[in-house]
Formats: C-alpha cells, structure tokens, sequence
C-alpha cells in the first residue's frame, strides 16, 4: 500500500503553499482605500475652490489657524518655520498627500509612500493636534498609525507592488537594481 502525502493547513486556515487565507489576503486593502482616498483628496483639495488655496479659504486664514496654536504646539519652531514661508509649504504639503494618496491607494511603492504619509501625520500632530484633550479626540494619531501599519505590513495582496514582486519572482529577475 503506497502511502500518501498529505499537506496539513495551518490552523490560520492557510493554503498548503504557505500563502495567507483568502479573508487576510484583503485585510489591507480597506486601510490602503481609506487613507489613499482621503490623502488624494486633501491634496487635491487646496487646489479647488473650496481648498486653503482659493478665494474661499485664503492663505491668510492658514496663516491665522497657525498662529492661534503656535503657542500650544509640541514643535512650535515647525509653527514659525511654516509661518515664514506658508506658500512653499502650503504647496510642498498638497503635492505630498497628492503623492500619498496615490501611492498607497494604488499600492504603488506603498511602504515608501505610507513613510511619507506617517511623517506628514505626525508633523501635523505635532503642531496643529497636539492640544487636543483628550489626546483620542485627535485627527492625526489614527492617520499616522494607520500608516505605519502600511510602513510594516506593505501594501497587501491587492496592489501594483504585489503584481510587480510575482512578476518578478515569475521571471527569475532581480526586483530593484
């Protein structure tokens, strides 16, 4: 009697080739959607009519909102630096969450742009949210560890970088260099 090989699934409920369960292989994908589409937006946003850029919310009231939480930031030297050049900045920002956004919704080097992001949320925390009491009511905290979880777990199953490293893998070829 020939015996016969048997592949025990692990108790995740993975494929016999070690692959994640199906479920897991789009956990990711909600938090890509989710911080990809609203960075995209932010940035996007200054550019139209509504955004700090247009005649609706002029650089003047940026300018303003800076100045009335200067004095309870954790950074405020970040505060006046921007405040010495709110244009520059102002733009350097919106094309930032531009590049984010569309970074990591499309999973497109999705750990470079989710660093990007994190560093974004946290220089925001650190001089617009850092007031905020209790800290938990604070916009920026769950943005920049939603990144982080992307800087760590990359960007998923669903997504240009995992196309790229299968084709990659695929060919025998070298991914960067």
């Amino acid at each position: 009697m020939a015996a016969t090989a048997r592949t025990i699934t692990p108790s995740t409920g993975g494929g016999p080739d070690g692959s994640p369960p199906p479920a897991s292989r789009w956990a990711l994908l909600p938090l890509r959607l989710f911080l990809g589409l609203t960075f995209l937006y932010a940035g996007i946003d200054k550019y139209t009519s509504r955004g700090p850029f247009s005649s609706a919310m002029d650089q003047g009231a940026i300018e303003t909102m800076l100045e009335f939480g200067r004095d309870r930031a954790a950074v405020p030297w970040m505060v006046d630096l921007v405040l010495a050049n709110p244009g520059p900045f102002g733009h350097a920002v919106a094309v930032a969450e531009i590049a984010v956004g569309a970074g990591v919704l499309l999973g497109v080097l999705t750990r470079l742009a989710a660093l990007g992001g994190a560093l974004l949320s946290f220089s925001f925390w650190l001089t617009v949210s850092w007031s905020t009491d209790p800290y938990y009511f604070g916009p920026d905290l769950p943005y920049l560890f939603g990144f982080l979880t992307l800087v760590l777990a990359g960007a998923g199953a669903h997504s240009m970088d995992a196309r790229r490293t299968a084709r990659h893998r695929r060919t025998g070829s070298k991914l960067y260099g």
